[in-house]
């Protein structure tokens, strides 16, 4: 079963994701405008670990926080950009413009 921990500092933070068996690990990066609003920069998946939808449960977690604390994301994150046609459930909470 996938495991999804945040990591958060003053000005960044980030989400790991571990999958049981296996020491690498994927991730979303973002930087931090404010209390209100998140840049994603940056989400990775190791050659070995993808296919197994980790980058969307990944975002789908970043989601999931703007919702539950109230924050924007605004996605420089080019796997998130590229998926924002496909997923216009995310919406509420992207600041796109």
């Amino acid at each position: 079963m996938l495991e999804i921990t945040r990591e958060d500092s003053a000005t960044k933070g980030r989400y790991v994701a571990r999958v049981p068996g296996h020491e690498e690990t994927g991730e979303l990066t973002f930087s931090k405008l404010g209390s209100k609003t998140v840049i994603a920069d940056h989400t990775g998946v190791p050659e070995t670990l993808r296919g197994q939808g980790i980058a969307k449960a990944l975002v789908d977690r970043l989601v999931a926080d703007a919702r539950a604390e109230g924050f924007k994301i605004v996605p420089l994150c080019p796997y998130i950009r590229a998926r924002l046609p496909r997923h216009p459930e995310w919406a509420d909470v992207l600041q796109t413009n």
